[in-house]
């Protein structure tokens, strides 16, 4: 399996980064997040103990659907939907095809790398003379 990085960004950030990507202004560097979340409380929503449960019975059990899943871990299966509808949304999971129209939960990585500046990155300063 692989890695995912993320980032923190909030809207505006995002927005103004998604803009210059598309106009060709910025290319994302090898090791640029993937996937962004607009706050950590919204990364730690995700990744929860609950949520890391899910994972880790998907990766040892394997459960062959959503149901089963729900079953193992002690949720409601409308709980169990909705956190994995999240999750595939960040990239977290994949839903494949199973048995009839059943869907499998499988993991798509078994470690996240968050990325997160401590302090927001400056403009460069003018100094005396119009020089940077």
């Amino acid at each position: 399996m692989t890695t995912l990085k993320v980032g923190i960004a909030d809207h505006e950030e995002m927005n103004d980064r998604t803009g210059q990507v598309v106009a060709g202004e910025k290319k994302p560097a090898p090791g640029d997040p993937t996937v962004w979340f607009v706050s950590t409380e919204s990364f730690a929503q995700v990744l929860s103990t609950g949520n890391r449960e899910l994972l880790r019975i998907i990766d040892e059990q394997a459960p062959e659907s959503v149901d089963e899943l729900a079953k193992i871990a002690g949720r409601a299966q409308s709980n169990v939907s909705r956190t994995l509808k999240t999750m595939a949304g960040y990239g977290l999971i994949r839903m494949e095809k199973g048995r009839g129209l059943k869907l499998t939960p499988k993991l798509a990585y078994d470690h996240v790398e968050l990325v997160l500046p401590l302090t927001a990155a400056k403009a460069p300063q003018k100094v005396k003379g119009g020089q940077q």
